[in-house]
């Protein structure tokens, strides 16, 4: 097992202008989160939000401490929060052992000194879909299943984004210190998502697409609401989201998303919208 790491530096919105294609998949599209056998993460530099997966096959992974962050422990200064996207599996805390089984959370706050990761069944692994954000304060280790979730049944048929919002990992539901993380699931025939377009710019976010079928794609836009740019994107690649960028996407087919959010407001709603007949 090898952790697979890297940096994002913050762009700025008067830079991005300028980016082609390539530039733009380079800075903001994480590519690979999942590999077998191994944790991967991308640190970026908006709000020092790490973006990552671990996909554990027939031998646990241990989340070990990144270079990055100069410190003996992954969580002495941050928390975690994982989404298991794939077969059934378990999050080992400190000794104590939780299941969480496909489209349950686990948040791990800061502090922990051992987790560990393990699937139940090597040949359905689990897969963590895994953000991380620094903290100031130690919450309680929880596992959130969807049961456990808020539900928000938003959008219609008409305008094709029907959709289904889990607040799994939110202040409502549990303490964080920064960290949100939530699965939007899209309706049959339905394909926008996070419509109408916003920012909050006391916030990043970041994108993590799947469920997207075969041969099927994801058209993210980012970017000012005035000048947008769009990433095609596929099943089980992330799209980092500055503050100062709208973040939407539209898709060939219905799909599933994780977002996750690090900044100083914890309030979901908080949020600049811009109508789409005020999109240039």
């Amino acid at each position: 097992m090898r952790t697979i790491t890297d940096e994002r530096f913050a762009v700025h919105a008067d830079d991005f202008k300028h980016y082609d294609t390539e530039k733009l998949r380079k800075h903001f599209l994480i590519e690979k989160v999942f590999v077998p056998g191994d944790i991967t993460f991308s640190y970026t530099h908006y709000d020092r939000l790490m973006v990552g997966g671990v996909q554990p096959t027939v031998q646990p992974i241990k989340l070990d401490t990144y270079d990055q962050l100069k410190s003996e422990h992954f969580l002495d200064r941050r928390e975690l929060g994982a989404i298991n996207v794939g077969g059934n599996g378990k999050v080992r805390v400190d000794g104590e052992e939780y299941a969480v089984a496909h489209k349950e959370a686990i948040y791990v706050g800061r502090g922990a000194k051992e987790v560990i990761f393990s699937s139940d069944n090597a040949e359905s692994p689990a897969k963590f879909y895994l953000n991380s954000t620094p903290a100031h304060h130690t919450f309680p280790t929880r596992k959130v299943g969807k049961a456990d979730a808020n539900v928000l049944q938003l959008g219609s048929s008409e305008t094709c984004n029907e959709r289904s919002i889990y607040q799994l990992l939110i202040h409502s539901v549990l303490e964080t210190c920064q960290l949100q993380m939530g699965m939007t699931e899209l309706k049959s025939g339905s394909i926008w998502n996070t419509m109408p377009m916003h920012t909050h710019s006391r916030r990043m976010e970041a994108y993590f697409y799947f469920e997207v079928p075969q041969d099927q794609a994801v058209c993210h836009f980012m970017g000012p609401a005035q000048e947008s740019r769009h990433l095609w994107v596929t099943n089980e690649q992330a799209v980092v989201s500055p503050p100062w960028s709208v973040h939407s996407g539209a898709g060939t087919a219905n799909y599933t998303f994780i977002w996750g959010m690090a900044g100083e407001n914890l309030d979901y709603s908080d949020m600049d919208f811009y109508k789409p007949s005020e999109l240039l």
